[in-house]
């Protein structure tokens, strides 16, 4: 089922892409060619919302927030992100064992969202009727259900865009879903920044509330891509198949180096928590700071999304290496400003604009790696790359985010210095990567 009709979707979807036969098809069957313009923009759609909706209830940002407005003890704090991050990559080498199984798997992402969309109206419930510990166990159990549902989808998304839109278009779609979220963030970031103290928790459990009702349009969305049966397999226990699936990080070279690659570019996810931290730090204003940063990631996404996605589509090896290497030099220039220049540190202006610039950089580094594993295999092939790379990324968020433990030693900027160091690894291996 099309979203317009056929003529109006391959109108909207050749300016979008810049292409000229709307139905010039890479790497997909002919049947799902004839459908690609109504599916990108279904896609588009559905990405739009849950990418505004993650902007709206960032751990980062709103969720952490909330944690302080409720009094939340202070550990709930901190494993926020990583149970967030972690809680949704590490199942998928079981998660892809299981979708694999089914010739369409669009459900498995319209079920997932339904999932995500009640969680997080859980935390708006939360928000407005829980106080200390309660709320804090609270949060923490409705993250981790949270986590454990967008895992089935990250999964079953990759395979379904990988199944309905053509190479050399999928990064664009990406790109302009994250500018489209961007742009309606600008003024999620301004109601914040003028939102009252003394309202703060009703304002949040509002967006909360907002928030989840953009999961449940984007499921309604995504119900009506027209996906075609595709490839099946994976027949026998999960977790004996999850096993054998690792074995594709020894016997695949390209795969591995790639996996490692990603790694490496997780600096720019982990090191947005010390920037907002360094600026609390300087200048306190927590309210004040959050609608600064959530609007500095808004117009990160709006302005830098297309660019990326146009990018990545002719080479997404290039944009990791480019958005690594934004990382790395933001990151050190700040650790740099803080040793030697603390006023300038201490300005209003100044972490949140080096913030912006970071989100502008992480913004590259997820169209990059995103289009390249989708780009790197075919069929049941990308359900496991997607699959393994994403749990044994889960699992190494764990390890390196620990990397907070050396804020008492060397501070929130010698912390973005170290994660900047990997940054720079991980540019240098990025470019070692061959092209797809």
């Amino acid at each position: 089922m099309s979203l317009a009709p056929s003529s109006l979707a391959e109108d909207l979807y050749q300016k979008l892409t810049d292409e000229e036969d709307a139905r010039a098809c890479e790497d997909i069957s002919d049947a799902a060619c004839r459908e690609t313009p109504g599916n990108f923009l279904l896609i588009l759609l559905s990405q739009f919302f849950t990418k505004l909706g993650d902007a709206v209830a960032s751990p980062k940002t709103v969720l952490a927030w909330v944690t302080s407005a409720v009094g939340a003890p202070a550990f709930v704090l901190g494993l926020l992100v990583p149970l967030r991050e972690s809680g949704s990559l590490i199942p998928q080498l079981f998660i892809g064992g299981l979708i694999r199984r089914l010739p369409v798997r669009k459900w498995v992402w319209v079920a997932g969202s339904i999932a995500q969309a009640l969680c997080i109206l859980g935390l708006g419930f939360v928000t407005l009727t829980l106080t200390g510990g309660a709320a804090g166990f609270a949060i923490l159990g409705l993250v981790i259900v949270f986590s454990l549902a967008r895992g089935f989808c990250s999964v079953a998304a990759k395979d379904v865009l990988g199944k309905t839109i053509p190479k050399r278009k999928r990064g664009q779609l990406t790109g302009w879903s994250a500018s489209a979220a961007g742009l309606v963030t600008l003024g999620v970031g301004l109601g914040l920044m003028l939102s009252q103290r003394e309202s703060q928790t009703v304002t949040l459990g509002l967006l909360l509330f907002g928030a989840g009702a953009l999961w449940v349009v984007a499921a309604l969305v995504f119900a009506r891509v027209s996906e075609y049966s595709g490839e099946t397999g994976g027949g026998g226990n999960a977790a004996v198949e999850a096993v054998k699936r690792l074995r594709i990080l020894h016997d695949d070279k390209p795969f591995r180096r790639f996996v490692i690659a990603r790694a490496l570019l997780m600096c720019s996810a982990l090191s947005a928590p010390y920037y907002v931290a360094l600026a609390q730090q300087e200048r306190g204003s927590v309210a004040y700071l959050l609608g600064l940063f959530v609007l500095a990631d808004g117009l990160a996404s709006l302005v830098s999304g297309p660019v990326w996605g146009r990018a990545a589509d002719r080479s997404s090896r290039q944009v990791m290496v480019m958005a690594a290497l934004i990382t790395a030099t933001t990151g050190l220039l700040l650790f740099a400003a803080d040793q030697l220049l603390p006023d300038l540190v201490a300005t209003a202006w100044f972490v949140p604009a080096a913030y912006f610039v970071l989100c502008i950089a992480h913004s590259g580094v997820r169209v990059g790696r995103k289009t390249y594993v989708v780009d790197l295999a075919s069929g049941n092939r990308r359900t496991d790359y997607v699959a393994v790379s994403n749990s044994v990324i889960g699992v190494l968020l764990l390890v390196v985010g620990a990397v907070g433990a050396l804020v008492p030693l060397i501070g929130y900027g010698g912390v973005v210095a170290v994660l900047a160091g990997l940054g720079l690894a991980g540019a240098a291996l990025s470019a070692a990567l061959p092209d797809v």
